[in-house]
């Protein structure tokens, strides 16, 4: 089968730098198309770059790179330094990227290239909050139907929140946007914290990166030691979740991950609950479905598809 034309769209962030390394490692799976930089884990001048230096590190400055939107639609921005640090890629010391920040927005490229592009040939590829995506999705309303799937990284049920008692960090940053994509009547699929909480580092594989002797192993050794601290710390675990390389695993390997289709909600109104995907796992509502929630994953499956693609570069 011919790969999968995708469209990142991305706040690095250490785990979304791993998630746009396995893309570019996985050219016979997934074709990217461009990545585009939405304001998240750090604010939006931030996110662009370290997206360029991801896309030079992998040896891939040709990747067209655009910056979306700088701010939620309609609230403050809240960022995740204290987890990814100041510049959303602390750890090792990284270069100046030289690729070039793409002229156009980061919404117009979407929107122009879900126009062009063969109906049904391109899946958005969201892992960090969601205004890029509402963004063009209420700007351009004909281009919806034109969308092949959206695989996101957010939201949560039995793990319920990482960011308040009640919400996962991408949806909570911008839940509007959130309602907004997961009203829309896209193919959705969602990768919560259920499933990439069981999709834990170990020191065992870390080591397996940093012996690989290559600058993406060497860095990708280096990005986890730092960011693992912080879930670590948090959760008593012994290693940390690579939340978004889970989208790209599922689009090269999707019998890894298993699931419901069932209908999902975004709280945009509760002060107590803001931002909390309200998934009807038991279906005990007779609301629709709208998105395929993943539970679970093969662990031990994802980390060795994970080894063997970056092993590549």
């Amino acid at each position: 089968m011919a790969p999968r034309n995708i469209i990142i769209d991305t706040d690095p962030g250490q785990d979304d730098a791993v998630a746009i390394l396995l893309a570019l490692a996985s050219p016979e799976d997934v074709n990217v198309l461009g990545v585009v930089a939405v304001a998240g884990n750090v604010p939006l001048p931030l996110t662009e770059k370290n997206a360029r230096i991801v896309c030079e590190l992998a040896g891939r400055p040709d990747i067209p790179v655009y910056a979306g939107c700088d701010a939620p639609l309609r609230r403050k921005l809240v960022t995740a330094e204290h987890v990814h640090g100041k510049t959303g890629l602390d750890g090792p010391p990284l270069p100046e990227p030289t690729m070039p920040l793409q002229d156009q927005h980061g919404v117009d490229f979407i929107i122009e290239t879900l126009r062009r592009e063969p109906a049904g040939s391109v899946t958005l590829v969201p892992v960090g909050p969601l205004t890029n995506i509402a963004t063009a999705f209420q700007r351009a309303p004909d281009i919806v139907g034109r969308v092949a799937e959206i695989v996101l990284m957010g939201g949560a049920y039995f793990e319920v929140g990482n960011i308040t008692p009640a919400a996962e960090f991408n949806i909570y940053v911008d839940p509007e946007a959130a309602d907004i994509v997961f009203k829309s009547g896209a193919e959705i699929v969602v990768m919560p914290l259920d499933v990439t909480h069981k999709a834990l580092t170990s020191a065992a594989w870390i080591d397996e990166m940093r012996g690989l002797g290559t600058p993406v192993g060497d860095m990708v050794a280096a990005w986890t030691d730092f960011f693992e601290r912080f879930d670590m710390e948090k959760y008593g675990s012994e290693g940390a979740p690579l939340h978004d390389p889970c989208t790209v695993a599922y689009l090269i390997n999707p019998g890894l991950f298993s699931g419901r289709r069932i209908n999902v909600e975004i709280e945009t109104t509760s002060e107590l609950t803001l931002g909390m995907t309200v998934a009807d796992w038991w279906g005990v509502t007779d609301r629709p479905a709208n998105a395929m929630f993943m539970g679970d994953v093969d662990r031990d499956g994802f980390f060795a598809l994970l080894t063997e693609r970056l092993k590549r570069l």
